[in-house]
């Protein structure tokens, strides 16, 4: 499942399961890029694993900043070549400013929708007209399994991340014919550092949701979205698959 010095690009990779999967596709061939408001944990990375800088590029900016977004695709297209694959990873939950719906603010449901859908929308129309173009593509969207479950609290992050499915499969249909693929990933309790301010009372209730019986890794999305991104996944687009132990099933 060798990528032959492909060219993706990984938003939000800066740590986490972007970092894992920039690791992923680096160690089988790709070059990368990634746009992150911080690259510094994934630099260090990088550097002690003696990755040379011809084959990741990392930038430290907004994805949700227009203009930035533009940019460093300009910058990818020069310094690497036209981008083959694109992980729109780049994505989150209100957080701290999250709550019952009834008593939320829209200025938190449009930052949420912003970030963890309009990224994925504006990467996609970079790129997709090149994909076509030349014939082919891969372009993996970072959805959630709380789009599916509704979780209390998340209303306007499970409303982004629905959206993000039917983006997906709208732009699947779309570039099918071109030879490009277009597909979403669905990560439930994975390990990352938003989990570590978690309670360990809280950490235990999803664990015991999970019929797997433990919480993932990094790795087990970015090893899921190498596949979705290789050529043997060339018949498979506008799918969803769920990373998240059988929490919940299609």
């Amino acid at each position: 499942m060798g990528f032959d010095d492909r060219v993706a690009v990984v938003t939000g990779g800066g740590q986490g399961i972007g970092a894992a999967a920039v690791l992923d596709l680096l160690a089988h061939g790709a070059r990368v890029a990634v746009l992150d408001l911080d690259v510094a944990a994934l630099l260090q990375q990088l550097s002690a694993m003696g990755h040379a800088g011809s084959c990741c590029l990392c930038v430290t900016g907004d994805c949700t900043d227009a203009a930035v977004v533009s940019a460093f695709f300009d910058r990818v297209e020069a310094e690497l070549g036209p981008v083959d694959i694109l992980f729109n990873n780049v994505g989150q939950s209100a957080r701290e400013r999250g709550g019952p719906f009834a008593e939320s603010e829209e200025a938190v449901w449009r930052f949420v929708l912003e970030v963890s859908l309009l990224t994925a929308m504006r990467a996609s129309r970079r790129v997709a007209p090149g994909m076509k173009a030349r014939g082919y593509g891969r372009i993996v969207n970072m959805s959630s399994d709380a789009a599916f479950a509704g979780d209390v609290g998340l209303a306007d992050y499970a409303a982004a991340k629905m959206g993000v499915l039917g983006f997906t499969r709208s732009l699947a249909r779309e570039l099918a014919p071109h030879g490009v693929t277009v597909n979403a990933v669905c990560p439930g309790a994975i390990r990352t550092r938003a989990h570590d301010r978690l309670k360990p009372e809280v950490l235990a209730q999803i664990v015991a949701g999970t019929p797997a019986g433990f919480i993932g890794a990094p790795e087990d999305v970015a090893a899921a979205v190498r596949f979705l991104a290789s050529d043997e996944a060339r018949f498979i687009t506008g799918q969803t698959l769920l990373i998240d132990g059988g929490r919940w099933m299609l």
